[in-house]
């Protein structure tokens, strides 16, 4: 579900490890591109998607799409299509898929956040769960029967 605190969370979390010393990176996957926001004192970053657009995938670099923010923790935004048009979970794919061709695991980090969208439309959106990207999930949700829902799906 959507406005429940997600991204608060997940850049609150990413904020006292990062405090604590630990290597943090945070990857926004929501097409809005507001993941990161907290973490970069309330600037919007280019997205991997909108940089790819501009550049092209081979001339791309790394030092390009990783933002520091607060506490040294690293920001990605993956970005995505306007509403109704494209395929954002493809975004997703893309944009990991560049990250991992840029040498973005050479920068060991102790923990990579993925804040992923809250109504998952499609399984594009899932690729950090289900791609072993991730060893652990978290999911952030109201008491509201549908956001419940969704998050059992």
């Amino acid at each position: 579900k959507g406005g429940i605190g997600k991204s608060t969370i997940s850049a609150n979390i990413a904020a006292v490890l990062g405090r604590r010393g630990k290597k943090v990176l945070q990857i926004g996957c929501d097409p809005k591109h507001d993941s990161t926001r907290l973490l970069l004192h309330g600037e919007r970053i280019t997205t991997v998607l909108d940089y790819l657009k501009v550049t092209g995938p081979d001339r791309c670099i790394l030092s390009d799409l990783v933002h520091e923010g607060a506490f040294g923790v690293h920001c990605v935004e993956a970005g995505g299509p306007e509403p109704g048009v494209g395929c954002a979970g493809r975004g997703i794919l893309t944009t990991f898929e560049l990250l991992e061709r840029l040498g973005i695991k050479q920068n060991n980090y102790d923990t990579i956040i993925y804040d992923v969208l809250g109504d998952v439309v499609c399984g594009g959106f899932a690729v950090p769960i289900r791609r072993d990207y991730a060893k652990k999930v978290y999911i952030v949700t109201s008491g509201e029967f549908m956001a419940i829902y969704a998050a059992n799906n």
